[in-house]
């Protein structure tokens, strides 16, 4: 019954007249019938073309226990979708002349050394292993928890980590084969604010979330002024709905799945994934944000279209995404996940953390980029099925 619920809606975004309206009017129908039987708290999609909002969705409550509704300012915790910000920063360094994508991981890291690798020297390893998921790392960041109310949500401190390598070891011949592993994002956060001289959060700041006018994004605990649009969090588990933490600390982790921002400011930054700035109807796109003045907005100054189609390049077959999906990407680049099928080539980034669902694909040639957030991790099939309906439906309404 499930999946026949899924199918009449994947159906319904196909076959309902050729106008775009009525596509999108679908899909958001669609969405929040599909939320409301999972039994999501609240969500957001969004579908933009060359600059112009096409499709824009918000679904049900962002906190339960204030009413507050989900809408355009409601922020999301975006976990893994943090990490291609972090690709993008060490991109920017590599283009600055301060690092080499085939620099060895120990030049910035020497700690690493530690660690045992039956594979080589841990000199082998380098950054672009890391861009990868093929430098041999295991994929959880702490395997060690015992998930205990009391322990932190993550590693606090780089010397936590530190102080586990003797314990570690490479899994396998660095560059051989794709393989997640939230460990080696960590390294490369890291080595940002070795050769940045920055906390990594004030280094993306600086440089990625203020020039895209991401004035209301941040990493970890909210600022007292946005409170009042931060989503809470859900689990539901056989029926029984219960409470993320509000506000986890990602700590060392930060690089890797700490990043909070309102869907109004993710906008923007599918826009610069796009190359296209926003469309407002004539006005000024600087206007209304400040991140763009005198006219469209070179993203060049944030980072090179040319080094960012390079992330996009086929690196290793990937048998899964970023939210541990199969069936959907066929390759890793450099952090961005790709999907090349019947003639399209899809790029995309997941994240799934403390009960936050969120993806993001964009398709270069069309200049369509979409994305969905759901602050309740329903899990199991259900939430499988979920996840996959959503995607394919947006893939549909983004292809036309």
């Amino acid at each position: 019954m499930r999946s026949l619920t899924l199918a009449i809606f994947i159906l319904l975004t196909m076959t309902l007249g050729h106008a775009q309206t009525d596509k999108t009017d679908a899909l958001r129908q669609g969405f929040r019938s599909e939320l409301e039987k999972a039994g999501v708290a609240g969500g957001s999609l969004v579908v933009v073309r060359e600059g112009k909002l096409i499709a824009e969705e918000h679904y049900g409550l962002a906190h339960i226990e204030k009413k507050q509704p989900a809408n355009d300012e409601t922020i999301y915790h975006w976990a893994s979708n943090t990490k291609p910000f972090t690709g993008i920063a060490i991109m920017q360094l590599r283009d600055r002349g301060l690092l080499k994508l085939d620099d060895p991981v120990t030049k910035y890291l020497p700690e690493l050394r530690r660690i045992h690798n039956p594979f080589g020297s841990m000199d082998e390893i380098t950054i672009r292993h890391l861009l990868s998921h093929s430098g041999g790392f295991r994929g959880g960041t702490w395997p060690w928890r015992n998930n205990k109310p009391w322990e932190p949500f993550e590693p606090t401190e780089w010397s936590q980590l530190v102080a586990m390598f003797p314990f570690t070891e490479v899994l396998f011949k660095p560059g051989t084969k794709f393989s997640y592993s939230n460990p080696g994002i960590i390294y490369l956060g890291r080595i940002i604010e070795e050769v940045s001289g920055e906390p990594y959060e004030a280094y993306i700041d600086k440089n990625i979330l203020r020039p895209l006018g991401m004035h209301s994004s941040y990493f970890d605990t909210t600022p007292p002024h946005l409170l009042p649009h931060r989503s809470h969090s859900y689990f539901i588990r056989e029926g029984k709905r219960t409470e993320g933490r509000f506000d986890a600390d990602t700590g060392i982790t930060v690089s890797n799945s700490g990043l909070n921002a309102p869907v109004a400011d993710m906008v923007k930054y599918l826009n610069f994934l796009l190359g296209s700035p926003p469309a407002r109807g004539g006005e000024d796109a600087a206007s209304a944000d400040g991140a763009v003045r005198g006219g469209a907005f070179n993203y060049d100054t944030v980072l090179k279209r040319s080094s960012l189609e390079e992330m996009w390049q086929p690196a290793l077959k990937a048998e899964t995404d970023a939210n541990g999906n199969a069936g959907f990407t066929t390759d890793i680049g450099l952090i961005f996940f790709i999907d090349q099928r019947n003639g399209r080539k899809l790029i995309g980034h997941g994240g799934d953390q403390n009960g936050f669902i969120s993806y993001i694909e964009f398709d270069p040639a069309s200049k369509t980029a979409s994305l969905f957030v759901l602050n309740t991790d329903v899990g199991g099939t259900q939430g499988s099925d979920l996840i996959s309906g959503l995607r394919r439906s947006l893939r549909m309404i983004s292809a036309n």
